[in-house]
């Protein structure tokens, strides 16, 4: 067999590997561009790597605003979380185990706001607030998340309660639980990893959302809005940092999820 032959069948063979490692290159780059550039000695720029320090991990809120901003993020994440995860959740109840007059209806409107472009959706919302008089800032932010969010929440749910085995249930049932002890032993546990996996979703979402945060929050700066002013000058080695460590934490739930869910399938 000749060596070009050779070649074109061990691309045959590995041709799937081959395509993982350059779409995994090329998604984490900008990821270890940000790990790395966040132990450089930058001073005011971060554009040019100067030297390696640890003084920016010491310190990460040793740039103006960034841990300010930080905060704002996440006050704004986590309420938009707890809202849109209770409201998605019962809507996707609502949707997915009840029939009722303008269900075909509410399950395409759940889906607009995922379709609709977000400038689109942040201006809307933004002139609804002028209508009433409501000035952009932290409240006027976190109901545009939510309004954002709820839709990713119901689809995740919708889908976990659609994989759902009634038999399981029904055995509930006819052991002489009620539904509500029914639905608090046995469908609630069986929701929950998909409860979870939505609140983790509408999270992200929410903290790294950009156009609809600039049109609604005025004067308050969170995070995403911090890294834009920033990158004019170069983005602060701090912000580095805290986008490093949002990434490795948000990995290391991935990991511990899955170690949990794969010790409940073996017991």
């Amino acid at each position: 067999m000749s060596i070009g032959a050779r070649i074109y069948r061990w691309f045959g063979r590995n041709m799937i590997r081959v395509y993982a490692v350059f779409a995994f290159t090329y998604l984490f780059i900008p990821v270890a561009y940000t790990f790395v550039f966040s132990f450089n000695d930058s001073g005011k720029s971060n554009l040019v790597w100067k030297g390696f320090t640890l003084g920016n991990w010491q310190n990460p809120c040793g740039a103006p605003e960034v841990c300010t901003a930080l905060g704002n993020s996440i006050k704004i994440g986590l309420l938009a979380t707890i809202f849109s995860t209770i409201l998605g959740t019962m809507i996707a109840f609502a949707i997915g185990r009840h029939k009722f007059k303008g269900r075909s209806s509410s399950n395409l409107l759940i889906f607009l706001p995922m379709a609709t472009p977000e400038i689109v959706l942040g201006a809307s919302l933004l002139s609804l607030f002028l209508v009433f008089k409501i000035n952009p800032g932290f409240w006027p932010t976190v109901i545009a998340h939510v309004v954002f969010c709820i839709s990713f929440v119901v689809v995740t749910v919708k889908a976990r309660i659609a994989s759902l085995d009634p038999r399981l249930e029904q055995a509930a049932m006819d052991l002489y639980a009620n539904e509500i002890e029914t639905f608090r032993r046995v469908t609630l546990p069986l929701v929950a990893p998909g409860i979870a996996g939505a609140a983790l979703l509408a999270f992200s979402l929410s903290f790294d959302d950009f156009i609809i945060t600039n049109f609604n929050s005025g004067t308050l700066t969170t995070f995403p809005k911090f890294v834009y002013v920033s990158a004019a000058r170069g983005i602060p080695a701090q912000a580095n940092v805290i986008g490093s460590a949002m990434f490795f934490l948000a990995l290391a739930l991935v990991i511990v999820g899955q170690i949990v869910s794969r010790r409940r399938k073996v017991s």
